[in-house]
């Protein structure tokens, strides 16, 4: 049997860049120029969750580059105004959706995840399911896909499933009571695996046959110095949201890892520990593309070759 290909991509906000140089890396490397092509599954959570929605709809790799590229600041635009009204961050997000949204909509214009060429897994967050019974009303996570099925989200607009996996909180308000899938899954691999096996859907994948590439968006060497950390809701504030998100990525990575054994991969470059790179620091892009230029990406290109080039 040909491999089931799965390619998972992690949040990350403006630093998707880095992923989405190491895929053109990637491609670029003898064999591999069509390597994309044959991804049955792209699961990305936020901005890996857009750049999903956006190969999935066909749209080459250099063109998406050029988004990340040039609509950074259209996308992170903190008017003076909006930081008066917010007190900083302190009472609101730190950007609005508008300049987002404007640039997704121009991106999908009308399409809906089934016009999507690719099955596609978009984790978000419902804040409140609505339900009309109290002893069920609660929030969840929120697993958007194309796959045929009573539970398909076919129909949903590819723009609005952008910014509902999107909007990370404290940078960007909720939408339509939705928020970051990082908030549970930064490293969608982990979901994306359970897509391909789940029964309901029809031919789902054997577990033998399913092989899977995890990129992430650059690893930032975070610490909390300390053996006793005695913080209160005000200081663990700031570092909560990183924290999360972080942890989030490791867990999915140890459990594909024990699961897939060597037909799974994760590149997922560890940033200098002189730098840092802010979800939202659009200004440094061209030094996040210079990183990612410098990223060994031979081990992937070997596993590529090896397993998700198989019997293509």
């Amino acid at each position: 049997m040909p491999p089931y290909r799965i390619l998972a991509l992690d949040g990350g906000g403006i630093r998707g860049i880095i992923t989405l140089v190491l895929m053109q890396r990637l491609t670029a490397e003898a064999g591999l120029e069509d390597w994309l092509e044959f991804a049955d599954l792209l699961a990305g959570t936020s901005t890996g969750g857009l750049i999903a929605l956006g190969l999935a709809r066909g749209i080459p790799l250099e063109e998406l580059r050029q988004l990340y590229e040039t609509e950074g600041e259209t996308i992170f635009d903190d008017s003076w105004l909006d930081d008066l009204k917010d007190l900083g961050r302190v009472t609101g997000a730190e950007y609005s959706l508008k300049g987002l949204k404007r640039v997704l909509r121009r991106l999908f214009g009308a399409a809906r995840l089934h016009h999507l060429r690719k099955r596609v897994l978009i984790p978000s967050f419902d804040l409140d399911n609505r339900a009309p019974d109290p002893g069920r009303r609660t929030w969840k996570p929120k697993l958007f896909h194309n796959f045929p099925g009573p539970d398909s989200d076919g129909g949903s607009p590819v723009w609005k499933v952008g910014l509902a996996t999107a909007a990370a909180p404290t940078y960007f308000p909720s939408f339509e009571g939705y928020v970051d899938g990082g908030v549970y899954a930064t490293n969608p691999s982990m979901c994306g695996l359970a897509q391909a096996l789940d029964s309901r859907h029809r031919r789902p994948a054997a577990l033998d046959d399913i092989v899977l590439l995890s990129l992430g968006t650059g690893v930032s060497l975070t610490y909390i110095k300390g053996q006793s950390i005695d913080w209160g809701y005000a200081q663990w504030a700031q570092p909560i949201v990183t924290l999360m998100l972080d942890g989030a990525s490791g867990i999915a990575d140890f459990q594909c890892r024990q699961i897939l054994g060597s037909r799974y991969h994760r590149l997922a470059p560890v940033i200098p520990p002189a730098e840092t790179y802010a979800l939202d620091e659009w200004e440094k892009v061209p030094e996040m593309i210079d990183f990612a230029e410098r990223v060994d990406v031979r081990p992937a290109a070997r596993f590529l070759r090896r397993a998700w080039m198989r019997a293509r």
